[in-house]
């Protein structure tokens, strides 16, 4: 089988890369985010912007992952992400149309804003600022999913639409305006920097690990029946901030101290999905708990920070 995915030298793109080798890929990055990437003998890589890109070629898959979302980073290049969600959809879609391929998207637990349902289910439909400094991220992801559903509904395009919740492992960047929070913390922790916390810390997040995503992408991708499906990939059990810093410190052995920040505009206070349909349609869970993911990402970044 052929793919073609768009982001796929990034942090998701190189773990799902990995259990895809077999066949043959087409991976369309900028690097503007990825660091960590092997290539692998069946996968060519073409350097550029997904919003720019154009090909004759015909993919039976075509996954689009490219995007910034990291709200450091996407503060910084609000343009920049905008247009992979909104152009760099298009283009994907418009691939996928030609090939009769098998559309997957990877949207965000973003597209939900500040939810007043906890855990989140796929049709709330969401509480966002459009015009707020998270807007250029939050918003490029709601109308990828709407121009997504109008491909399904005017051309019968095969779309699959996932929002993942705060997936996390070895190959996350750490480094510069980058760094999310569980690489963030793990980076300060092992460098025995203070952990800087946005906010007062209560505020809660559902991590997933990566190997968890993995699995859950490839039952999207190959599960028979799923056209034109919205399915949450992540974790129901709220974590706090702060109770995430403490473990990482524990695991480490850090001495870090916790540094509090002012709170970032819009920082959702709560998170977690609602996993319900993905058990129904997916036969699909985590299973790998928050402490033992962890360990294994530290362990991973133990390896690379100098």
């Amino acid at each position: 089988m052929r793919f073609l995915i768009s982001g796929g030298a990034g942090f998701l793109g190189s773990h799902l890369i990995e259990y895809l080798r077999d066949h043959e890929i087409v991976v369309v990055d900028d690097f503007s985010t990825a660091k960590y990437f092997e290539l692998y003998s069946n996968v060519k890589l073409i350097k550029e912007k997904i919003e720019n890109f154009n090909t004759n070629e015909k993919f039976d898959y075509v996954i689009h992952l490219a995007a910034r979302p990291s709200p450091e980073d996407y503060t910084k290049y609000p343009v920049e992400t905008m247009l992979s969600n909104s152009l760099g959809t298009y283009r994907t879609l418009e691939i996928a149309r030609k090939s009769d391929a098998i559309y997957m998207y990877t949207s965000s637990s973003e597209v939900y804003g500040n939810a007043e349902i906890i855990p989140t289910p796929e049709d709330y439909w969401g509480k966002v600022n459009p015009i707020g400094i998270r807007s250029c991220y939050d918003e490029s992801k709601r109308f990828s999913e709407a121009l997504i559903m109008s491909y399904y509904r005017e051309y019968g395009l095969d779309v699959r639409i996932q929002r993942p919740f705060n997936v996390y492992g070895p190959r996350l960047r750490e480094d510069g305006s980058y760094g999310r929070v569980v690489s963030r913390f793990i980076y300060q922790a092992l460098k025995g920097e203070d952990i800087t916390i946005y906010g007062d810390g209560k505020q809660t997040r559902a991590f997933l690990y990566v190997e968890d995503w993995v699995e859950a992408t490839l039952k999207m991708l190959f599960t028979k029946g799923l056209k034109g499906e919205v399915i949450n990939i992540g974790s129901d059990k709220e974590t706090r901030i702060i109770d995430l810093a403490n473990m990482i410190i524990t695991l480490t052995g850090s001495k870090s101290k916790i540094r509090y920040l002012p709170p970032r505009p819009d920082d959702p206070p709560r998170r977690a999905a609602d996993i319900s349909k993905a058990k129904r349609l997916l036969n699909w869970e985590p299973k790998i708990s928050l402490e033992e993911g962890l360990k294994k990402t530290i362990e991973w970044f133990k390896g690379v920070i100098k």
